[in-house]
């Protein structure tokens, strides 16, 4: 008891702690953090952070930019720019793209919400309509191109981070007629460059004859020149920072650039400060150790709960790590990320539909299910002394719920008190809503039945509690992750050495990948836990299930219309 009491404090301090640390880094210079919501065409309610500092009124209105995240994101992942755009006197709006986030339709709907968006933030009274400009980031360049269509003399610049003009149908550029005021940032070591300039490599884009056209020349384009006239609103600046895509909206380069040429292109800025003075890194911090303090919270529900219905710990075995315990240990870290790219790709047979509508979320599905199928056949053929599980089939099921429970009560009081969520980069928590949550009913049963395989699979296999719970606790996180750290480096490595991907064609799903490693090796370290603590593998495998339902289904994006 005295252990799961303990994780709760420590779970709780981190949760508070980290969300105020947030708030203030957001809040920072008097900045006014509002969770809005606006109509887009068809009726569909659209959502975004709305940043306002504490100069801009209607008395004196202040220049502003739309801000629009990339695929399978949220609003809050541009958070960094906000913040630094905030900070310096700018009204900022952060979209959820439709499809995404809160913001209802599904992908591309509404012109993927940008005129939307766009009407609002124009329309608001303490904005200096004269003075607007946006960017976007990936697919969000999407929303701020149609935007910019709808309203030709409605704003002065733009700027498209890992983007291109004509980005999945979204309006192509027109040499230095549109868009207007146009900066590309794109990293050196972008894993697009093929899909948005048609280039081999990231720091290729120089020599892309589409860029070339936007920027009428014939020759390379020089990284920091300015082409054109800021005044004529047909300038054009390039530049390109040793980053990856992800990068780009989580690096100090990929932020300064953009905010040094809004500040450039709009006027009026109350604070104008250099580009690299930049704060927005202490508010990942925050709610990084938020994310931290939920993992916490889940084990200190699940061990303090544990020990009130007094669940029959795990006891002891004779294991060691013989030659049959490593193939297990090889073939378990392995098989998941070997077929990984492939059973990825045989997802995309599983359409969204109207139970479940989330395409990536579906591949993700596959990927799991075809994996415990695989899990299923080993264990026909690796076989061996099993442990004796002693299942509490209505208890523990119970008491997992509640523990997952818990870490989302933690995120809904965040949200309420400091409009802050738990994230760090590409890991986010954050509160669902009811269209989400029906979702979420829908996904489940699916997870946890994988992760009930899986976990039996490495209980009954990998697991050494003779070893202590360390020895435990590890061996089951590296089981679960180190295929993908491997496929990982891999994959990088040969990025950063040439300027490609080991497979090039996989851009999306090594991205995706990203996450796979410290989600895995945080799946194996509450498996561990709960098995220790149950000595059975069916709580863990519950509260895993529900973790990365309710992760996957809050973070990524709605394809079908229901």
């Amino acid at each position: 008891m005295r252990l799961g009491l303990t994780l709760l404090a420590l779970g709780w301090v981190l949760a508070l702690g980290g969300g105020w640390t947030a708030h203030l880094v957001q809040s920072s210079g008097g900045t006014e953090v509002r969770d809005v919501r606006f109509p887009a065409g068809d009726g569909a309610q659209l959502s975004g952070l709305l940043y306002v500092p504490a100069e801009a009124s209607a008395e004196r209105p202040a220049p502003a930019v739309l801000l629009s995240h990339g695929y399978i994101n949220t609003r809050e992942m541009q958070s960094a720019f906000a913040i630094e755009l905030a900070r310096r006197g700018f009204v900022v709006l952060a979209m959820d793209m439709s499809g995404h986030g809160y913001s209802q339709g599904t992908v591309g709907a509404n012109a993927f919400g940008g005129p939307a968006a766009f009407a609002y933030l124009s329309g608001l009274p303490m904005v200096d309509r004269a003075n607007i400009g946006m960017a976007g980031h990936s697919l969000g360049g999407a929303p701020i191109l149609f935007a910019a269509k709808a309203n030709p003399d409605g704003y002065r610049s733009m700027v498209l981070v890992g983007s291109t003009p004509g980005i999945f149908g979204a309006p192509d550029g027109e040499g230095r007629a549109f868009p207007r005021n146009l900066a590309v940032v794109f990293g050196q070591y972008d894993e697009f460059p093929d899909l948005m300039w048609q280039v081999p490599k990231g720091g290729d884009i120089v020599n892309a004859s589409r860029l070339k056209s936007l920027f009428a020349t014939d020759a390379p384009v020089e990284p920091g020149r300015i082409y054109g006239d800021i005044a004529a609103g047909d300038a054009r600046w390039l530049q390109v920072p040793p980053i990856t895509h992800p990068w780009e909206h989580f690096s100090g380069s990929g932020v300064g650039a953009t905010v040094d040429w809004l500040q450039q292109t709009l006027e009026g800025e109350a604070r104008p400060l250099p580009a690299d003075n930049q704060i927005w890194f202490w508010k990942e911090l925050g709610t990084g150790a938020g994310l931290v303090g939920a993992a916490l919270l889940m084990l200190g529900t699940f061990q303090a709960l544990s020990a009130l219905a007094r669940l029959p710990a795990a006891q002891p075995r004779g294991e060691t790590r013989d030659r049959r315990w490593w193939i297990v240990f090889s073939l378990t870290a392995a098989v998941p990320a070997l077929t990984y790219f492939p059973f990825m790709a045989l997802g995309q047979l599983f359409a969204a539909g109207p139970l479940f509508p989330q395409q990536v979320n579906n591949q993700l599905l596959a990927w799991a299910l075809l994996n415990g199928l695989i899990t299923l056949v080993l264990a026909l053929i690796v076989r061996g002394p099993a442990p004796r599980f002693q299942h509490r089939w209505l208890v523990s099921p119970l008491i997992a719920v509640a523990s997952v429970g818990m870490a989302y009560g933690a995120v809904v009081v965040c949200d309420a008190l400091f409009t802050t969520d738990f994230r760090f980069w590409v890991l986010a928590l954050k509160p669902l809503d009811s269209r989400q949550l029906a979702y979420a009913l829908a996904y489940a049963g699916p997870w946890i039945l994988f992760f009930l395989v899986s976990h039996r699979a490495v209980a009954a296999r990998v697991s050494l509690k003779s070893q202590g719970a360390g020895a435990e606790m590890a061996a089951w996180a590296l089981a679960m992750s180190l295929g993908f750290v491997a496929l990982l480096a891999l994959e990088y490595g040969a990025l950063f050495l040439t300027g490609r991907l080991l497979t090039p064609a996989e851009p999306l799903n090594t991205i995706i990948a990203i996450q796979f490693a410290p989600l895995l090796a945080l799946i194996g370290l509450i498996g561990a836990f709960a098995y220790r603590r149950s000595n059975s593998y069916v709580p863990g495998a519950v509260i895993c299930g529900l973790f990365i339902t309710w992760y996957i289904v809050g973070g990524t994006a709605t394809h079908w219309a229901g």
